[in-house]
């Protein structure tokens, strides 16, 4: 295992300690930004987690490289041979730099749709980390791999510390504070320095960010488009939950061609609303789209039977994102998504204006059934 040790309580030196520093720029993420010495990378995540009030520096080695090593909150050195990821958005970062089979472990396998992925568990190639809220940090340690990926959105954050202290590096991946859709896809520059693949991670970003924005600008180039009125988001224990409307979901709406109903309710997180207001302001929406994971109006209109009351529901004109599983169950769309705006977006426009993609098909998205 490549690694070195440092202390969480130093200060990364700064860039006029480092000679030939250079930053380099990103297009849309605002959570990290990446240096690039002569053979070596800082990267600085600043943004780990919602609100957060600290940043954590990453020193990343090329092979052979004399760079110093004090006051980073992980040092990894490269070439890498096995890291964990603890989050499946991180996975298809790992498919598309082609470095699937580093993976040697992941908390509850069950959650992975990627085919690639599912090769190396039928083989017995990837350990399970268990399904708690937080990976087996037992096992971690035992397994010793390269560097951890830490999702923030999880309990996993608690295990930094220990792995820090056992000398494997620990870095977090904040992505998901990302509310741009291209912001939330850049990550995997991130991911590609660490692997010592940051060109390659350029490559796919900017085929992803280039097929996303010719989406969006099919749209744009339509005069007098007419903007069909969106619902999203369901019913839980009496609280309808959906995206703010500085969401990465809602603004990928927006860019679709929707009239999101709630345009004018900023945040990036979830709305807590009452049913009675959603059915005020929806009840004659044109679609329905992100309904959970019913797999029909009929499940749907039983488990709660306000929905019954929409318009939406009446046409049956609801969409939802289950089209495409794992073996076990786990949605795609929670694991690829964010790393394909792209499809999300096409996806959304083949729904809401089907004659501006004829010959695209649903990815993602399905159309509920009776």
């Amino acid at each position: 295992m490549n690694l070195a040790f440092c202390f969480l309580a130093c200060d990364a030196p700064s860039q006029e300690e480092q000679i030939g520093l250079f930053e380099v720029e990103l297009d849309y993420a605002k959570g990290f930004q990446i240096q690039r010495g002569e053979d070596f990378w800082t990267v600085r995540v600043s943004q780990p987690w919602t609100g957060a009030d600290q940043a954590f520096d990453y020193l990343i080695l090329d092979e052979g490289s004399q760079e110093n090593t004090v006051g980073y909150d992980a040092v990894i050195q490269l070439p890498i041979e096995q890291v964990i990821l603890t989050s499946t958005t991180h996975i298809p970062h790992l498919d598309l730099l082609g470095e699937t089979e580093k993976l040697m472990a992941f908390p509850n396998l069950d959650l992975i749709s990627s085919e690639k992925v599912w090769e190396r568990i039928r083989e017995n190639q990837l350990i399970d980390l268990g399904s708690a809220p937080a990976a087996n940090i037992e096992m971690m340690l035992d397994l010793s791999p390269d560097w951890v990926m830490i999702s923030t959105l999880g309990e996993d954050l608690k295990n930094l510390q220990v792995l820090t202290r056992s000398g494997i590096p620990a870095v977090i991946n904040g992505e998901y504070v990302e509310q741009h859709p291209l912001g939330r896809a850049e990550w995997i520059k991130f991911t590609g320095i660490l692997l010592g693949r940051f060109e390659e991670a350029k490559k796919v970003f900017d085929a992803v960010a280039l097929e996303y924005l010719e989406a969006k600008k099919l749209i744009e180039s339509q005069e007098s488009l007419f903007k069909p009125k969106i619902l999203s988001g369901v019913l839980y224990q009496d609280v309808w939950f959906a995206p703010g409307a500085d969401s990465w979901g809602a603004q990928i709406l927006e860019n679709a061609g929707g009239d999101y109903i709630f345009s004018e309710l900023k945040g990036t997180g979830s709305l807590e609303l009452s049913y009675e207001f959603v059915l005020d302001k929806a009840i004659d929406a044109d679609f329905w789209i992100g309904s959970a994971d019913f797999v029909s109006l009929k499940e749907m209109g039983e488990r709660e039977s306000r929905y019954r009351g929409f318009e939406a529901f009446k046409r049956g004109e609801i969409f939802t994102y289950t089209r495409k599983k794992g073996p076990a169950g786990g949605l795609e769309y929670f694991e690829l998504g964010y790393m394909r705006p792209d499809w999300v977006l096409k996806d959304l426009i083949k729904i809401l204006h089907p004659s501006l993609l004829p010959e695209y098909e649903l990815y993602f998205y399905t159309q509920i059934n009776e």
